[in-house]
């Protein structure tokens, strides 16, 4: 129950979270009242609580609003969680943000089941992406580092291995080096291009544990490799993700798009603004969303600065680099 009062100058809301909980309680408010604090200078309120009562005062009545419905939505989450972190609470207050404007907390959205986590997508971009994977054979992600395109893609791979709706998975990035050259590096080719590869390993490892991934990648169910390797293949009943796509040449980008088979489903990922090409090669994936536009069952997601969802420091690093560009071309 929320129970509404106005002064001249503020909108104060009360609401009492139940069950009345210490545990549960403590877990919200943080170490010191952190969380308490971070909503607080989020969202521009003040935050008072006495027990499981809590006040929230702002001159903006919907900021109100959006602090009860997010402090309501972290209690629940205190039942199953050990913890409510920063992170956590930024992730709700972007959610709320992205998705609301009529005061209501979002919907609930796709879950994404894997064996040893289950994936929630954050905002509305996230989960137009996530359904569009469901739905297309062909997906682009597009936008800034931090926004969840390969985390999301791998999960849903999974997910889809788990459920046997394909029968392997395949995560490929170009080898192009971000200002450093492979021929430097020690060790053979594939310890090379393992170090390219490490965030697609660190979200398979999360979702299925190490073991797991060791051994399924021990069984060819799982493939890693260079978009060098996939020439010549056609890939039938597979989960395929192109990850860094923006540091393809356009024939490269042809070659992969054309390798897609019956029953698999391909991920592309990138973000324009990251290309490590030589100097005047154009991307492939700039080409192909050109060339691709409108196509029957191709689908895209771009995804934009207020969709990061790291700490919320990227997200202004992000904003403010596009600023930069913006400002000097």
């Amino acid at each position: 129950m929320t129970k509404t009062t106005s002064t001249a100058t503020n909108t104060i809301k009360e609401t009492r979270l139940e069950p009345f909980d210490n545990k549960r309680l403590a877990l919200l408010c943080g170490q010191f009242d952190e969380n308490i604090k971070y909503l607080e200078n989020s969202l521009g309120v003040r935050i008072s609580y006495r027990g499981n009562t809590f006040k929230v005062s702002s001159a903006k009545a919907a900021f109100c609003q959006s602090a009860i419905e997010i402090l309501r939505h972290l209690y629940r989450e205190t039942e199953d969680n050990g913890v409510i972190s920063l992170e956590m609470v930024h992730l709700f207050i972007q959610e709320f943000g992205i998705e609301s404007s009529n005061g209501d907390f979002p919907v609930e959205t796709k879950l994404i089941k894997t064996p040893r986590t289950s994936v929630k997508p954050r905002g509305g971009n996230q989960s137009a992406y996530v359904e569009g994977i469901s739905k297309h054979d062909i997906n682009f992600g597009i936008g800034p580092a931090g926004t969840g395109k390969t985390y999301l893609a791998v999960a849903c791979a999974v997910e889809a291995l788990t459920n046997e709706e394909v029968k392997r998975i395949l995560l490929v990035r170009p080898a192009v080096e971000a200002g450093e050259k492979l021929g430097f590096l020690p060790g053979d080719l594939a310890q090379k291009v393992d170090p390219y590869l490490r965030p697609l390993y660190d979200a398979l490892y999360e979702m299925l544990g190490f073991e797991q991934v060791a051994r399924l990648i021990e069984k060819s169910v799982i493939e890693i490799a260079p978009l060098a390797f996939m020439r010549g293949r056609t890939l039938n009943n597979a989960f395929i993700i192109l990850d860094e796509s923006q540091n393809t040449t356009p024939e490269q980008m042809k070659m992969f798009l054309t390798r897609i088979g019956f029953g698999s489903t391909a991920v592309i990922t990138g973000d324009l603004t990251q290309t490590d090409l030589p100097k005047g090669a154009k991307s492939g994936l700039s080409q192909a969303l050109h060339v691709l536009d409108n196509v029957k069952g191709i689908g895209s997601t771009h995804f934009i600065a207020s969709d990061v969802v790291r700490h919320p420091i990227v997200q202004r690093i992000v904003e403010a680099y596009n600023k930069y560009d913006i400002s000097h071309h």
